[in-house]
């Protein structure tokens, strides 16, 4: 069997942070990653307060949007093959949907198919603080195969902005998926 091709699905939640959902799609492109995006209802609504984007440009972001009710979309069959997904930010709805493979829409679906299909899943989970419940499904999650990556800044990268902040912990989730932006700076490197 061929490997899969170098093709990316991008979920986007409603959770606060869609700059990094956002900078991960301009670091597949630099990177000549197909990246496939879904966003939910609720992540373009969260765009609208967090940034001056409309969702049309981030949908020209990707090279394939869909919308988050088409459950019939290329990224809901296990036969459309990836490298396997991302979640950036997840908000804790999204994994709650995705640990219970109770999935309403392809948002979730597209998650819950990357799982069973043994692909890498990262969940740039952004809530804090964390109740139990919250803790027993990330560990729910972490057994099924995915990986709960929050979106926790790297000090030591000694960042002066905001916006070299996001460029580390969006490169450091990719490193996830064997793709390195080349724009990290690594500890003892």
């Amino acid at each position: 069997m061929t490997p899969a091709p170098q093709r990316l699905v991008v979920g986007i939640s409603g959770a606060s942070g869609v700059i990094y959902g956002i900078r991960i799609l301009e670091m597949l492109r630099r990177l000549g990653v197909e990246s496939h995006l879904v966003m939910s209802r609720a992540a373009e609504v969260t765009l609208s307060y967090e940034s001056s984007l409309k969702v049309a440009e981030v949908h020209a972001l990707a090279d394939a949007w869909y919308r988050a009710e088409d459950i019939g979309a290329a990224p809901a069959s296990g036969s459309f093959r990836t490298m396997g997904m991302i979640v950036a930010p997840c908000s804790i709805r999204t994994m709650s949907e995705i640990a219970t493979g109770v999935t309403a829409s392809l948002l979730t679906r597209a998650a819950d198919v990357a799982l069973k299909e043994r692909r890498r899943l990262v969940l740039m989970v952004r809530e804090t603080p964390l109740h139990t419940g919250h803790l027993r499904t990330m560990l729910q999650l972490s057994e099924m195969g995915a990986v709960i990556a929050p979106p926790v800044p790297g000090f030591y990268a000694k960042p002066t902005t905001l916006d070299e902040m996001v460029e580390h912990t969006a490169g450091r989730a990719l490193d996830l998926f064997g793709l390195d932006c080349g724009t990290l700076r690594r500890w003892g490197e």
